[in-house]
């Protein structure tokens, strides 16, 4: 699925496939992204997903809205220990597929929203 750039400021999921999501000049199959910068990520297994690993992107400045979990190809809630701990920290999380979460990614970007995301692989 190809996904036109909105007119704004930072990373863009321009395209996503099977073998993961295309940011900018970048292709990563996991993906960590802000509104100022994208990375490849290494996340655990998904029973194992903890708030340390999404630690970067929470500690932006100024603080971001909430949390975008991709969680793959299919719909999950998160951990309960992680949501709990996220929630803790005074963040939301908005759990989606990660196709759904690079869309919304695209839509909220666009109406400049500052929010961060954590997107599990599609496949695998």
């Amino acid at each position: 699925m190809r996904m036109d750039r909105e007119k704004t400021d930072g990373p863009i999921i321009s395209a996503i496939g099977p073998a993961g999501f295309k940011v900018d000049d970048g292709y990563y199959t996991a993906l960590s992204i802000s509104p100022e910068r994208a990375d490849g990520w290494e996340p655990p297994a998904f029973e194992a997903l903890g708030e340390a690993d999404v630690a970067a992107l929470l500690a932006l400045d100024p603080a971001p809205e909430f949390l975008l979990l991709g969680t793959g190809s299919a719909l999950r809630q998160p951990p309960l220990a992680f949501k709990r701990a996220v929630e803790a920290r005074g963040f939301g999380i908005e759990a989606m597929d990660s196709r759904a979460a690079a869309r919304a990614w695209a839509v909220l970007r666009g109406e400049g929203r500052w929010i961060v995301a954590a997107l599990y692989p599609l496949e695998g």
